[in-house]
């Protein structure tokens, strides 16, 4: 064999520029290639390219292909829970009202009632629910679409209580593609569920509300009737649970982010083992569309809820009467708590069960049948879920030290807000200046000083707009009732028990407010010196 000629000598050559990839980066390129095979099939005599498919190697790495978890499906879960599902079409006499500019506003709510507001909050453009939009105007019948489900093979069948409300007609269509007249047997606007029974019929498919809570991070199967589309499925996950949305005192939705859109209102949210963990009822929309932000009605809330619609045709809830607020941290700081949890009772209905027992204001509820309240929340579903005529025992902490108070539930009346006295709603123009309070930044003058004001307590006359006082809302013709626990009817009075806070080394002092014909507590921070 001769010598390679050294071709760096003739006068031609140029060394070539040093590569980017080193020697050793190009090997291991090399030996990535040869374990993909490629070098096998280059260099082995006794392969053709036809039996790369076909070696033991090959056969092996299908096996452990075979052996890795695929991708969840849902078909044989959709195929089984499916036919449960149900279309809900209604007709509604359309109530025509009109506004402060004299145009009809169509909508199937009372003005200004508690569904109303929520669907301009979290409904599309207009606020009004799913397919409640269109038909005639001015006092023509509106055609609306929801969705819904069976329950039992009888054809009693759960939906949204804003779905059916106020419908002169309720027609169902299956999955099957059969239309059947429904009536409704009950609704319960606190919760928005409502049940209906289809006539007609029986032996339908029907679906199983679960017993579990779900998990945040759980599958979640939406199956209902989106733009009346009818049999849509969308897939995602429990995304929160013990969601407020400012529907009202029971707000206690769990969040998923599988699309749910206008239509899909009563339909079922499945869980992977083909049961029910909740009830589709509104989302949060500021295009109209899915967002992919949606609230359910948990399992639990409708059984306990559908129970007594079937038994009844209506919800009884227990009730305590009170007004409850939640104890922030500067209030639990100027109760001396240690921990800002329970419910702050601003004022107990009079002659209610709370106020026969001796609760008070300014009293905290921490535990209902030694169980913890964590909040206002929660203390009003826990009340509201008991049976009236049920006893109860309550933990309360009252001027600082815990007590325990039982009880028999009232019923809760049909009018949600407990109204204080109204005494305080006449002029409060008639007031002299009053005396400041100069280190809250609040102009006071005593109540039975001022037209209309009542007698208790002190009237606010003027509000620093820079100060701690006014960035907790208050605001001219406030009136006083109580500070740091103790009456005071003039601003002498104020100053003194603002004093004592002081030297308990309170960083707030709480007040307890009449505004708008109802009371609250607030505390306010105590400026130093």
């Amino acid at each position: 064999m001769t010598d390679r000629p050294d071709l760096s000598t003739l006068p031609s050559y140029k060394a070539p520029k040093r590569s980017l990839f080193s020697a050793r980066k190009l090997a291991l390129m090399a030996s990535v290639v040869a374990g993909l095979g490629a070098a096998t099939y280059g260099f082995s005599p006794t392969h053709n390219p036809a039996d790369l498919f076909t070696t033991p190697a090959h056969a092996q790495v299908n096996n452990e292909v075979k052996k890795v978890q695929q991708p969840v499906g849902f078909a044989d879960i959709v195929e089984r829970v499916k036919p449960s599902v149900i279309s809900v079409k209604v007709n509604i006499r359309e109530k025509v009202a009109k506004d402060d500019s004299g145009n009809n506003e169509d909508s199937p709510f009372q003005p200004g009632s508690p569904m109303e507001r929520f669907f301009r909050r979290f409904g599309g453009p207009d606020g009004l629910p799913p397919g409640l939009r269109g038909g005639p105007r001015g006092g023509g019948v509106v055609t609306g679409q929801g969705s819904g489900f069976f329950i039992s093979a009888d054809g009693f069948a759960v939906t949204n209580n804003h779905v059916v409300d106020g419908a002169d007609k309720v027609e169902v269509t299956t999955d099957d593609g059969k239309t059947y007249s429904a009536k409704v047997i009950g609704t319960d606007p606190r919760t928005d569920l409502a049940l209906i029974k289809v006539e007609g019929g029986s032996n339908f498919q029907f679906a199983k509300l679960s017993d579990t809570k779900p998990r945040i991070g759980d599958w979640v199967l939406a199956v209902g009737n989106p733009f009346g589309l009818g049999g849509t499925v969308t897939a995602g996950i429990v995304s929160a649970s013990g969601r407020d949305i400012g529907n009202g005192p029971y707000d206690d939705f769990i969040q998923i982010d599988a699309p749910v859109n206008k239509g899909n209102s009563g339909g079922p949210a499945f869980d992977v083992s083909g049961e029910v963990m909740g009830v589709n009822t509104a989302i949060y929309s500021p295009s109209g569309g899915s967002v992919g932000i949606a609230f359910s009605i948990p399992a639990q809330t409708v059984k306990s809820v559908v129970a007594q619609l079937k038994d009844k045709g209506s919800v009884s809830r227990g009730w305590i009467g009170v007004q409850i607020q939640p104890v922030t941290s500067d209030i639990a700081d100027s109760l001396g708590m240690k921990k800002a949890e329970g419910a702050l009772v601003a004022e107990p209905q009079a002659n209610g069960p709370a106020a026969k027992a001796g609760i008070e204001s300014g009293d905290v509820i921490t535990a209902v049948n030694g169980e913890p309240v964590k909040d206002a929340r929660e203390l009003a579903r826990t009340i509201g879920g008991l049976a009236p005529g049920n006893a109860v025992k309550l933990n309360v902490l009252h001027k600082g030290q815990d007590k325990t108070v039982n009880l028999t539930l009232g019923q809760l009346p049909n009018n949600l807000e407990a109204k204080a006295d109204t005494d305080n709603n006449g002029d409060k123009g008639n007031s002299s200046r009053g005396t400041d309070v100069p280190k809250l930044g609040l102009t006071v003058a005593p109540a039975n000083s001022v037209a209309g004001a009542g007698k208790e307590g002190v009237v606010v006359t003027e509000v620093d707009p820079k100060s701690a006082a006014a960035e907790r809302g208050f605001k001219e013709g406030d009136v006083i009732l109580e500070v740091a626990g103790k009456t005071v009817g003039t601003a002498g009075e104020v100053r003194d028990a603002i004093t004592a806070a002081r030297n308990d080394n309170k960083n707030s002092v709480l007040m307890r407010v009449k505004s708008g014909g109802s009371s609250r507590f607030v505390a306010v921070p105590l400026a130093k010196g």
